[in-house]
């Protein structure tokens, strides 16, 4: 398989070509051994070893066999119908998304119509699903040595000042990290519904960046359990940690935060004993190369598509209860209180 990267911001050039690399590297039967081909109006990266650069996707598809490529859209979400249409007009199917897979319902339709008309494949990007780390804990649930789950906090925060502030890549705070935990939600306790949600500004001196701070979503499991999730775009310190509070137990995990150290490590705490694990866990490149294994099968399971529809649907729910900017002052004065729906 070729490769071809759309988009060169933070995504598709600081995080997929080093993971591309990596992976063919390790699986080098996954991957045809010629350079790989990326575009991006925006961005120069002419020069870059084993990168062939191109002017368009129009021009893309001039040196490419779409039947045997697969396109990384690695675009902001509010861009990703535009140039999902393009590809499969161009004769593209093999697709890796970047979270989430739309900006809102309405664009979500409009992908659901494109995959049925085109037959496209569609992989999105979720790499906390194949985490080493997100594995033990599904094993701590299914188990049930610590009895039932009660309830899971997951935080996700970093500073990210400079690049909210240099461009609006991202429509609101939602789109940044809460796809992730979301996901993770879903995956390790099943179906739920949003229960309530807030977010507030990004403010430096007298900049204010809309609804791009951080943002907060409640959900509520089918099965009984309850999730929160949080990230603070804003924050000193950089931190992907889970909470799992059982009848008996509790769980936390961190995973890892950087490209530059792909380490978790798991902490389980019962009955006054506490046991601690350090575990490799580089779950963005088994990602990458389990997505490249099912478009060499030519097999997608639909489910994966489905729950990436569903996680953009939950998050549509939030990011319309809290519509409204919430200024970091109000933040301040001690957590504003969350709208709820339920």
């Amino acid at each position: 398989m070729r490769s071809l990267v759309v988009g060169l911001g933070r995504a598709g050039a600081g995080l997929h070509l080093p993971v591309l690399a990596k992976a063919r590297a390790g699986v080098a039967h996954l991957f045809d051994d010629t350079d790989i081909v990326a575009c991006d109006p925006q961005v120069d990266m002419t020069g870059r070893p084993g990168l062939r650069v191109v002017r368009s996707v129009r021009e893309a598809s001039g040196i490419l066999d779409p039947a045997t490529t697969v396109t990384h859209i690695c675009t902001p979400p509010t861009e990703r119908f535009q140039v999902i249409a393009e590809l499969a007009e161009l004769g593209f199917r093999k697709l890796i998304v970047e979270k989430p897979l739309a900006a809102d319902n309405d664009d979500l339709a409009r992908i659901i119509r494109l995959r049925r008309k085109h037959a496209l494949h569609i992989e999105v990007v979720e790499p906390w699903l194949t985490s080493t780390l997100t594995g033990r804990l599904g094993e701590v649930i299914r188990h049930g040595k610590f009895g039932a789950l009660k309830s899971i906090a997951i935080a996700q925060n970093e500073p990210r000042f400079r690049r909210s502030l240099k461009s609006p890549d991202h429509p609101t705070a939602f789109d940044v990290e809460l796809p992730h935990g979301i996901a993770l939600a879903l995956r390790l306790v099943g179906a739920a519904r949003v229960t309530h949600a807030s977010g507030y500004d990004l403010a430096v001196g007298d900049v204010v960046v809309p609804r791009m701070g951080g943002a907060c979503v409640g959900l509520r499991h089918n099965l009984g359990a309850r999730t929160e999730i949080s990230s603070d775009l804003t924050s000193p310190v950089r931190e992907r940690r889970i909470t799992m509070h059982f009848e008996n137990g509790l769980a936390v995990g961190h995973f890892a935060v950087s490209d530059d150290d792909d380490y978790s490590q798991l902490t389980l705490s019962t009955n006054g004993v506490r046991t601690h694990e350090v575990i490799r866990d580089d779950s963005m490149t088994e990602w990458m190369t389990q997505a490249y294994r099912k478009f060499h099968a030519a097999v997608e399971h639909a489910k994966g598509f489905t729950f990436a529809a569903e996680v953009v649907q939950l998050l549509s729910v939030a990011k319309n209860i809290c519509a409204e900017p919430v200024m970091p002052s109000t933040r301040a004065s001690a957590d504003p209180a969350p709208s709820r729906v339920g």
